[in-house]
């Protein structure tokens, strides 16, 4: 019974939000997401901060010597209560790469040597810390998407502008080799097709579930997926799992079964 209901745990990852009624997401609007979480993110990431400094000037000076100016990647993105800010990165492309496209290949040639090694670490991640002292993110929310998709958000989707975005949730870890996933053909096609909608579906979960029992599995989970990622880059294996990388519409359909077992053993253990 124990394997089983980890099994449906994992497979909940891609939660069929259709089967939630909006009147069901309300943890966005709780106590612990609008001011605990804040005050929290606030007192780790300004320590962390300084904890990291040398690691911020090694980067810096790093990318510096590879590439030049500039050291931070700060492009607009959706945020908290539909409020834009600026996310920041360390550049790991070449300048001005976003105006030839908004989504990674797998072998992109606008990786810098330097952004190459960042990307495969998350290094190039850290600076957002400095978005969580400020409040535009939260170390544990759904991943800032571009405004062109943010945007378009509609009925459901809108309850991700509930929480602050974060450095990761469901979505990052469950498509943490997004850019293997993708390819080199055809990088925003891919993306839009197999990826956008499961995506924004876990993004959603997050709003309707957010507590801090969830952002610390969050947490954990992240870490391990990362020292995982690591591992895989030291000795170049691949990280993309070919049968379930990318989700196809029956796996979506066949979500929803596995949610409703997933409850029903939930409420049984319950």
């Amino acid at each position: 019974m124990e394997s089983r209901t980890a099994e449906l745990r994992e497979k909940a990852l891609f939660l069929a939000i259709d089967e939630y009624d909006e009147s069901e997401i309300v943890k966005c609007n709780s106590f612990y997401n609008r001011f605990t979480k804040r005050l929290l993110g606030f007192i780790i990431a300004f320590l962390l901060f300084i904890l990291l400094l040398p690691i911020y000037i090694f980067v810096s000076m790093a990318i510096l010597i590879d590439s030049g100016m500039p050291v931070l990647y700060t492009p607009l993105r959706g945020g908290y209560k539909e409020k834009r800010f600026k996310i920041y990165k360390f550049r790991t492309m070449v300048r001005d790469a976003d105006k030839h496209g908004g989504c990674t290949a797998l072998n992109d040639s606008r990786i810098t040597r330097v952004g190459y090694i960042l990307r495969k670490t998350k290094l190039d991640e850290i600076p957002q810390l400095l978005n969580i002292i400020k409040g535009d993110m939260a170390f544990i929310g759904p991943r800032p998407e571009l405004l062109k998709y943010t945007d378009a958000y509609v009925g459901k989707e809108k309850y991700i502008m509930q929480v602050r975005p974060g450095i990761t949730d469901f979505s990052s870890i469950k498509f943490i080799n997004q850019d293997e996933i993708v390819g080199d053909d055809d990088p925003v096609a891919m993306f839009e097709k197999y990826i956008l909608k499961p995506k924004t579906l876990l993004r959603i979960k997050y709003a309707a579930t957010v507590s801090f029992a969830v952002d610390v599995k969050l947490f954990t989970w992240t870490i391990g997926a990362v020292i995982k990622k690591g591992i895989k880059f030291i000795f170049r294996k691949s990280n993309v799992d070919q049968k379930t990388s990318i989700p196809t519409s029956q796996d979506l359909q066949d979500e929803k079964v596995y949610v409703e077992q997933y409850r029903r053993i939930e409420r049984t253990e319950s």
